[in-house]
């Protein structure tokens, strides 16, 4: 199995998986979605609110602030020593204490202070509330980690998806090189050069086959290579999202671990029973 990586930065991570076949891709996919944790606000203690919003909203809101994560500092709650009670090693508070004084204004995520700044929102401009002027909100949340399984605002990516890699033949023999899938393709995958048809884009073929219901010829098949996939992974900014794809590996590894320790038990008992 290889990997390879076609585009990276803060936000995406695009790759190839080479050698695998489509249950695996799609462990990986589902996982990285609903089982790689992160840190999200799970709890709110309201001390002051005369905005116009209740306090259930801007709960709610704040939940879906997407907060950098430390993986390596904080335990799970249910992992934790102190038994998911919270305490400094699976819990993060953050204090917001903010009043409209002369004019209106908006409180965005930037006004959350955290107790601990590796762990603060991913952006400071989302909004949570607008307050007119006397209006005051003031509060103490507390940061958890969890996974998308039980709630999405535990959830790491915005967006998590694979495709087959394409497989773009041409017919030459067949091929007038009238230049219509060049036209219809939607990828711009085709290109005339020297007045032939040529593939200049393959890897961003959607597979949609619009190239071969144009052509009359039937000159072009399209296929997907379904033991090598194109990732395209999307983070809310939480976790880097090559960290979001090892993690996911890890975890997935542990499942496997898990599973083989499980059926060697049984298979034991079973033959001992036997006996």
């Amino acid at each position: 199995m290889k990997v390879r990586i076609l585009e990276l930065d803060d936000l995406h991570i695009k790759f190839i998986l080479k050698g695998a076949n489509p249950a695996f891709a799609n462990a990986l996919r589902r996982i990285m979605i609903a089982e790689v944790p992160s840190m999200a606000i799970d709890e709110v203690v309201f001390l002051e609110n005369t905005s116009v919003l209740y306090d259930e909203i801007i709960a709610h809101r704040l939940a879906l602030i997407p907060l950098r994560t430390d993986l390596e500092s904080y335990n799970l709650p249910e992992e934790c020593q102190c038994g998911g009670t919270g305490c400094s090693l699976c819990q993060v508070r953050l204090f917001l204490d903010i009043e409209a004084v002369d004019e209106p204004i908006t409180v965005y995520s930037g006004h959350l202070k955290s107790e601990d700044p590796k762990v603060v929102p991913v952006k400071d401009n989302i909004p949570i509330v607008k307050l007119a002027r006397g209006q005051k909100l003031v509060l103490e949340a507390y940061a958890r980690l969890g996974r998308g399984k039980d709630h999405a605002k535990w959830s790491p990516v915005s967006a998590c998806a694979y495709k087959y890699k394409p497989i773009i033949k041409i017919n030459t023999e067949l091929c007038n090189n009238c230049g219509l899938c060049a036209e219809i393709c939607p990828k711009n995958v085709f290109e005339m050069v020297e007045g032939k048809i040529k593939v200049v884009n393959e890897l961003s073929c959607s597979l949609c086959r619009a190239c071969e219901k144009v052509c009359e010829k039937e000159a072009i098949r399209i296929l997907g290579d379904d033991t090598t996939f194109i990732f395209n992974v999307e983070t809310v900014g939480s976790l880097p999202p090559e960290k979001v794809v090892e993690e996911a590996s890890k975890i997935l590894e542990k499942k496997a671990l898990k599973f083989i320790d499980a059926l060697s038990s049984l298979t034991k008992e079973y033959k001992e029973g036997e006996s």
